[in-house]
């Protein structure tokens, strides 16, 4: 099958161009980096460097693909821009899928998030809504995720991976990331909020596999949901930090997500829980 994967040099996108390759696919990978085209190029992608608030540009690009199908792996998210990633959730999958409509393409398959559910009782399932009545500074989250969302389902076949936190090379929570420097720091507090993780590996996998899944939203997450009194201090043992404060109660929509339909959809995550997961990552 011939794709277009946007967002090919990020935390997923890394690990999934092979993966699609492995799999007899033909992978046009798009990086706004034009110093990151040739290490695509060596993996055996025809790299395009397209910025994807350029509306003409992403046209351009999808056109001369010619794609059977686009896979969404879009963030900004290694900078920590928020307001740069609700961009992207908003305009760069509006220009994505005009043109991938314009090009003939019925398939695609966006990155999403399983923290965006309303508030409820244990973790969140798919057919559960999004919390759009959240409060600030949360619903500028919520507004992106449910823009991307809503522009991804114009398509014929969507598939919307509602992952989970990232762990793994390249992420927040790996040795070197934002999250492990806080934890040093004593910064981030263990809370009663549940949080669920999945591998970056794991969620690449995911995305193969969903090119053959029926259209709808999937979580996409390990199988053990855990309050950050649970997960934290196990996670700063392992970087060799200081034990983290406990701090009483959880921010709004801290409940986890539930991962059986994307069991039922033949995705197994081979890091079934973040402590295992935890203790091999971080193996000092």
């Amino acid at each position: 099958m011939k794709i277009v994967l946007a967002g090919a040099t990020g935390a997923v996108g890394r690990p999934l161009v092979p993966m699609l390759m492995e799999a007899g696919h033909e992978v046009t990978a798009f990086t706004r980096d034009p110093a990151k085209a040739d290490e695509l190029r060596r993996l055996g992608a025809r790299a395009a460097v397209v910025d994807v608030f350029d509306r003409d540009a992403v046209f351009a690009a999808v056109r001369e693909a010619r794609p059977e199908a686009v896979i969404h792996q879009l963030t900004s998210l290694a900078e920590r821009n928020f307001a740069d990633n609700t961009r992207i959730r908003t305009y760069g999958t509006r220009h994505l899928v005009d043109a991938s409509l314009a090009a003939g393409v019925r398939r695609m398959v966006a990155q999403s998030i399983s923290w965006a559910y309303a508030p409820g009782e244990g973790p969140a399932r798919e057919e559960e809504p999004l919390d759009l009545d959240a409060p600030a500074p949360r619903s500028g989250t919520i507004r992106g995720v449910r823009a991307l969302e809503t522009a991804a389902l114009d398509m014929p076949e969507a598939v919307v991976l509602r992952y989970g936190l990232f762990y793994g090379a390249g992420t927040w929570y790996a040795a070197d990331g934002f999250v492990a420097e806080q934890v040093r720091r004593g910064e981030l507090p263990a809370t009663d909020g549940v949080s669920s993780f999945v591998h970056v590996d794991d969620a690449a996998r995911a995305a193969l596999l969903a090119l053959d899944w029926p259209p709808g939203a999937v979580n996409v997450v390990d199988d053990e949901p855990a309050p950050g009194r649970e997960w934290l201090p196990y996670y700063a043992e392992l970087l060799g930090a200081p034990a983290p404060r406990l701090e009483p109660g959880s921010a709004r929509g801290e409940r986890g997500a539930d991962n059986g339909k994307a069991k039922r959809l033949g995705w197994r995550p081979v890091w079934t829980s973040w402590r295992e997961g935890f203790r091999r990552t971080l193996r000092r």
